[in-house]
């Protein structure tokens, strides 16, 4: 499950923005291990939207997950990668209190191997993208 480092949680202060850095696999291909996320801290969430969490059983734990639909105990919560999980479908509804923010922008850092231009110029163009709502994870939890 993708997790959020350390100083993700130390960052996040008196400011409505912050940084957090992504680390597992369960939001592949949205999210990929190493990627930085933008988040804004108290927005509102809505189905569709990735959001940062606590983890409702090991609460220090921050987790990025796909906001699905809202539920009278709180949000449903997917990750992108139905294979990774350590989502809803493992510990239910996410209280909405332990959501505490929602990914505007993704951030992917240049990797060592990206040294053609082409390579270089391809990173240029993706390496910064907002972090869109996708309604799609909706239809896979009504498939289940």
């Amino acid at each position: 499950m993708p997790e959020l480092s350390r100083e993700t949680q130390r960052a996040r202060g008196l400011l409505p923005f912050g940084p957090a850095e992504v680390t597992g696999p369960s939001m592949v291909p949205t999210l990929h291990h190493g990627d930085v996320l933008l988040v804004h801290w108290g927005a509102r969430i809505g189905a569709g939207d990735v959001v940062v969490l606590r983890h409702p059983f090991q609460q220090d734990l921050l987790v990025v997950k796909r906001a699905v639909e809202r539920r009278a105990a709180g949000w449903w919560v997917l990750g992108d990668n139905a294979f990774a999980g350590g989502d809803s479908t493992d510990y239910g509804a996410v209280p909405e209190e332990l959501v505490l923010g929602k990914a505007r922008f993704r951030y992917r850092p240049r990797r060592p191997g990206q040294r053609s231009p082409f390579a270089v110029a391809r990173w240029l163009l993706s390496a910064l993208r907002p972090v869109l709502s996708d309604r799609s994870a909706s239809r896979r939890l009504r498939a289940r």
